[in-house]
């Protein structure tokens, strides 16, 4: 079985490199004015030709996205800021539009600009081999399918289309539009998701109201406020009785109309519908497809693309490690190992789904996870600074630990779990709580810590923590 290619998201150099040591065979970068993360980039002109240059040294490929769908008077720039990048020869532009990618293709076949193979992006939707074989015609070399497939169409688009890179996303944010096509941040804040300035209006709180559509105008209009109710928790608890996707049996409220108010906006109510397929709006929980790694492997999916340039460090480095482990596991043909669903619990995340990719009832997922240990879950407290001969280390705090914690050492050499039975301040002096906010401290990690992440293993229910 040949190994997919690792792709992570590098938001900034530091989580390039993380990304690179804990496994990664690539990363992604955007151009801050071109791509969907407008927000929260380091990556300039300068730090993109940083980032290439130490990727190809390390022997790994650096992609630059440029994904926007653009508007008229972002043509104007495009080529001009975009030539200077192409000219420092990234490993693939992944874009979106189907104008830019006519425009670059262009330049490329007049010999104005070097040869930079394009992948494209899952915003153009690319739901079936007919659409896959029309951009190969086009002069794209890798096609990043939409999230909205199956694994059995993942592998029916493989069947039709063998000639050609596919990429399939396995872990991170869920857009609640198709394939990250959303207008509710424009609509609100006139920040459009599609042009990088997204605000993530999805994630905002909500309340919930009854409605009916019994009125002279046939517009949906309120019954009443329902205190306490709060349709994502709603949602969850409904999981146990009926498919979220798929053919389950249908909620009674389902065919019912509601109304969702933002809490910034009192007095402006929306209408919430759903049909047979269940509610796909408003905050999504996160994907997770590492169960799924050996399947796409076989299949022969090129490369598996975490989702997250705004995440942290630890969030890259520890999907790095997990997917790695995943993909090398089902290469060497070991059996699919359920702790790696487990280290994904400690990181930030708004619960986790297997999406699409499997028509199945939500709650067999979550018994799935559920028969293994809680006591493998933990929690990133921080990070290794510099780390003396003795095996002490100087580790700067991101949550609370304490004397008497085991601590995970997550290190690209392989992680260990280290009892904490001492701890110093930063004059020597004996204490035995780090606080969360940032200070730094003096622990006992042994060797090898230098550039290691630093976890708190959590016991029970307090792994929901």
């Amino acid at each position: 079985m040949k190994a997919p290619e690792l792709l992570l998201p590098a938001g900034t150099l530091q989580r390039m490199r993380a990304a690179y040591d804990f496994g990664a065979d690539a990363v992604y970068a955007g151009q801050p004015r071109y791509s969907l993360r407008a927000r929260n980039n380091e990556f300039r002109l300068e730090q993109i030709a940083q980032g290439i240059a130490e990727a190809h040294e390390r022997g790994k490929k650096f992609f630059v996205t440029s994904n926007l769908i653009a508007h008229n008077d972002k043509l104007r720039t495009y080529l001009r800021d975009l030539q200077p990048v192409v000219e420092l020869r990234p490993d693939a532009l992944i874009m979106a539009d189907a104008g830019l990618i006519m425009l670059v293709r262009e330049q490329m076949e007049k010999g104005l600009w070097p040869e930079v193979p394009i992948h494209l992006s899952v915003q153009a939707n690319t739901t079936n081999s007919a659409a896959v074989k029309f951009w190969q015609r086009q002069g794209v070399s890798r096609i990043i399918l939409s999230r909205e497939l199956s694994l059995d169409e993942v592998q029916a688009i493989r069947n039709d289309c063998p000639d050609i890179e596919l990429e399939v996303f396995v872990h991170g944010a869920l857009c609640i539009a198709y394939s990250g096509r959303c207008l509710l941040s424009g609509y609100f804040n006139r920040r459009d998701p599609n042009q990088g300035t997204c605000t993530n209006a999805c994630r905002w709180e909500y309340k919930t109201q009854a409605a009916t559509t019994e009125t002279d105008t046939g517009d949906a209009m309120p019954l009443q406020r329902l205190d306490g109710f709060n349709f994502a928790n709603e949602d969850e608890d409904a999981a146990s009785a009926f498919s979220t996707t798929g053919s389950g049996q249908r909620h009674p409220e389902a065919n019912k109309v509601w109304l969702i108010e933002e809490a910034g906006r009192p007095g402006e109510l929306m209408p919430v519908m759903e049909d047979e397929h269940g509610t796909y709006i408003m905050n999504s929980k996160d994907l997770r497809a590492v169960e799924h790694v050996g399947k796409l492997a076989a299949m022969g999916i090129d490369s598996l693309k975490i989702e997250g340039r705004t995440k942290s460090h630890y969030y890259v480095a520890r999907t790095a490690q997990v997917y790695r482990r995943a993909i090398d596991d089902a290469v060497a043909g070991k059996p699919f190992n359920p702790e790696l669903l487990l280290e994904l619990e400690g990181l930030s995340n708004r619960g986790y789904t297997g999406g699409l990719l499997e028509r199945r009832p939500s709650q067999d997922y979550q018994n799935y996870l559920a028969g293994h240990s809680e006591s493998q879950r933990s929690q990133f407290v921080g990070e290794v600074l510099q780390v003396r001969d003795d095996g002490w280390a100087e580790v700067e705090t991101k949550n609370r630990f304490a004397v008497g914690d085991t601590l995970e050492v997550i290190h690209p050499s392989g992680n260990r779990r280290v009892p904490l039975a001492a701890m110093q301040a930063q004059d020597g002096s004996p204490i035995t709580v780090a606080a969360g906010n940032p200070l730094r401290v003096w622990v006992p990690l042994g060797l090898p810590a230098a550039g290691a992440l630093v976890a708190r293993m959590l016991e029970g229910s307090a792994a929901t923590a």
